[in-house]
């Protein structure tokens, strides 16, 4: 057994061509308070923490400013580069159907959406996988405590923004508003830092917040600022990062997020308003906006309960069969499709197939409805219908998936007929499925919020048709169908119930929407996870859950522990310290720093912990004894020193110890933690999963009842007992 190792979690399969071998490393959300930290907080005064105080709110002021500005640039970007594609395959599909000859149109349609998904599949299967998917679920393993390599970088930033407008524009089943959150966790841990570790740029600002304690709380305003941005909903960005994100929170930080959520609102909407030409306008916060629900639509009564409880277990079933089919899905790509160019590939055929699908539901359809003004911002498509009538079915297919998302809610009663709505349904269900896990940058609220509004309002219609004159309008039943879609999808409760209210600026509905979300995910969770938790088991993240395993209370802290530790004494030789940090078979990055009686075997007493970053800086500014003694050091080390390396702290082999060095002696004491975190061998597996959980510990150093150092429990030893036996079957089944 490793002991002190928390840098891997490690799955090999013997079934692809090169070694599929994970590593993560954890994240220090636990402050080192050594020597040097407590002397600069003592020295800091009153007006001192005031000002640190305001740096932060002025971080989270930054953090919602320019997520807002990239909110809007991808609108914009969006609007215009698909009302270009759309209109030339309009004109091009109206041309040819007088004169005979769609099949030029549907090879202009599949061309046009292959080519631009190439582009984004191209820039993240190359450039920064990291970039793929939403990123929801690599924020959600980044505030765990887990550090996701490059998930905050500028580049995946960059990449990001580009490939979900690609994505989107191509006609893909996606969705612009589930990156937005990866995007503003970006934005806030390279704001916090004041500085571009990419572009070696240091702004020589906020030095203070150059550690993970800090770092982890601004990318927690940045998914909130990510969420606002989106839908709009303040209010459901805070409930988001706290329901599905943050694993620290308090009444302070709750505010600072609201105040960033609420920044990004203001700023997205404000742009959005100049660019239409309508300046003050700020009545459409959002990137995606439902509409109002006004009038008949927005009442309902108390016999209707049932039906949006029985919605809701809809959306919980249908949901999991997503997720399951995803599962598989995915694990089919681990397996065959992980090299760049066949991911581009299958990205290019999955847009091929969606245009083609699309034009082939279009053609046989004769849906025909009358054109009236409420199609004027979309691309409403006439084919074989009559003069002044349009194809219903092309209002599904043919426009992004937002305007579809509107049209289900608020056309009038008898815009589309139930064996359209079917259809569509079934349809978009399956490509939505497939394409989420392509090599592009992709969110799926909004596909799965289209599905569910296709047969929500189905419902709808088939209620109506039972009981003509007891039903208001279907578009209140494709808002509840939304939601149980997404929630069964996605499982979140109290964040998207807050969501779709600010989003849809009606409050009516908030007790149905309760109902539903919570219907979903009982149903959902009986059978299988979300679709978050999902990729994150499949990626073999060491992710900790709110709660440890029901049946753990047997196991206490001994039968976790990693033993036989590596200790360091409180003096320790140079050539020691760098060969322990040189062993390549077991990477430790904590160190149990302890006391030594002379002439007894017995464990050493522990009297700090210290970690390997730090031990890194010291060999870098030959911190020895020796040199001090001599008084050939320059100046005496500083936090600063540690904060300038932070987060990319150099590897062991480019630290340059020559030989007279290694005999030299290093003194630990002013740099190691001396009150770190333990618990009796005997201490219960729970107890020390909530040590873990709630403080965002890295290291757990367990002693005997005399402090004698007999073990280190790490994020990797709970992971693992945490997903035991068939969790770690059903890893190793993906990965083989």
């Amino acid at each position: 057994m490793l002991d002190s190792n928390d840098h891997e979690f490690p799955l090999q399969s013997k079934n692809l061509p090169f070694s599929f071998y994970v590593q993560f490393q954890s994240l220090d959300y636990d402050n080192i308070e050594n020597q040097l930290f407590l002397e600069e907080e003592r020295r800091m005064s009153y007006l001192g923490f005031r000002c640190l105080e305001i740096s932060r709110w002025v971080v989270c002021g930054w953090i919602g400013f320019l997520t807002g500005l990239i909110a809007c640039f991808i609108d914009i970007a969006v609007e215009e580069l698909a009302g270009f594609k759309y209109q030339v395959v309009k004109e091009n599909i109206e041309k040819f159907t007088e004169v005979g000859g769609l099949s030029i149109s549907l090879l202009l349609w599949a061309v046009l959406n292959a080519a631009i998904v190439m582009v984004g599949a191209i820039i993240v299967a190359y450039f920064e996988p990291i970039a793929a998917g939403s990123g929801i679920p690599q924020i959600k393993c980044y505030l765990n405590g887990i550090k996701i390599p490059r998930v905050v970088r500028l580049k995946t930033l960059v990449v990001k923004v580009c490939g979900v407008i690609c994505s989107v524009v191509g006609g893909l089943a996606v969705g612009k508003e589930g990156p937005m959150i990866h995007s503003g966790a970006v934005v806030a841990a390279g704001v916090s830092q004041g500085r571009s570790t990419s572009l070696k740029k240091d702004f020589k600002i906020f030095e203070y917040f150059r550690r993970d304690t800090e770092k982890r709380d601004f990318v927690s305003a940045g998914a909130a600022a990510g969420v606002s941005a989106a839908f709009g909903a303040p209010v459901g960005g805070v409930l988001f990062s706290l329901e599905e994100g943050a694993s620290f929170w308090n009444q302070m930080l709750t505010w600072r997020i609201f105040f960033a959520s609420m920044i990004s609102t203001f700023t997205l909407n404000f742009f959005l308003s100049i660019y239409h030409k309508n300046t003050g306008d700020l009545s459409s916060p959002g990137l995606i906006n439902f509409g109002r629900f006004e009038g008949d639509s927005v009442a309902y009564n108390l016999y209707e309960i049932p039906l949006f409880i029985l919605m809701g277990a809809i959306g919980g079933l249908l949901g999991a069969l997503f997720n399951i089919l995803n599962y598989w899905l995915t694990i089919f790509r681990i397996r065959y499709v992980h090299r760049p160019c066949l991911q581009v590939m299958e990205a290019m055929l999955v847009a091929a197939v969606t245009a083609t699908v699309s034009f082939t539901m279009i053609y046989f359809s004769n849906d025909c409805q009358p054109l009236g003004p409420e199609h004027a911002e979309e691309y409403p498509l006439q084919l074989f219908c009559a003069d002044g009538e349009y194809n219903s079915m092309a209002t599904a297919f043919f426009n992004t998936p937002e305007r579809s998302v509107r049209s289900l809610f608020h056309n009038q009663a008898g815009t589309y007929n139930p064996l359209t709505l079917g259809l569509f349904t079934l349809t978009y269900f399956f490509l939505a499925c497939w394409t989420y896990g392509l090599a592009v940058s992709a969110g799926v609220f909004i596909p799965s919020l289209l599905i569910g509004a296709a047969w929500g309002r189905l419902f709808g219609i088939l209620l109506a048709y039972i009981t003509p004159n007891s039903w208001a309008d279907p578009g209140k039943y494709a808002l509840i169908g939304a939601a149980a879609q997404l929630g069964g999808i996605v499982r979140m409760t109290l964040s998207l119930t807050v969501i779709m209210v600010e989003a849809t600026g009606n409050v009516t509905y908030g007790f149905p929407i309760m109902l539903v979300l919570m219907t979903a995910k009982i149903v959902g969770d009986y059978i299988v996870e979300g679709l978050y938790d999902i990729h994150i088991k499949l990626q073999s993240v060491p992710f900790l859950h709110w709660e440890a395993p029901a049946t753990s209370h047997w196991l206490t802290a001994r039968e976790v522990m990693s033993s036989p530790v590596t200790c360091l004494n409180r003096i320790e030789k140079v050539g020691t310290i760098v060969d322990t940090l040189s062993n390549t078979s077991t990477k430790h990055n904590g160190f149990p720093v302890v006391v030594q009686v002379l002439g007894n075997e017995e464990p050493a007493k522990l009297c700090g912990l210290i970690l390997r970053s730090q031990l890194i800086v010291l060999l870098k500014h030959k911190v020895f004894v020796e040199l001090a003694r001599s008084r050939l050091t320059h100046r005496k080390l500083q936090l600063k020193d540690f904060r300038d390396a932070y987060p990319r702290f150099p590897p062991i082999q480019s630290i340059h110890v020559s030989q007279d060095e290694r005999e030299c002696m290093m003194d630990l004491t002013e740099f190691m933690n001396p009150t770190p975190y333990t618990v009796p061998q005997e201490t219960s597996l729970p107890r020390v999963f909530k040590l873990f959980r709630a403080l965002g510990l890295r290291h757990l150093v367990v002693v005997d009842d005399e402090n004698r150092v007999v073990g280190l429990v790490t994020r990797k030893d709970l992971a693992r007992y945490h997903l035991g036996k068939h969790g770690l079957e059903e890893l190793q089944l993906a990965q083989t």
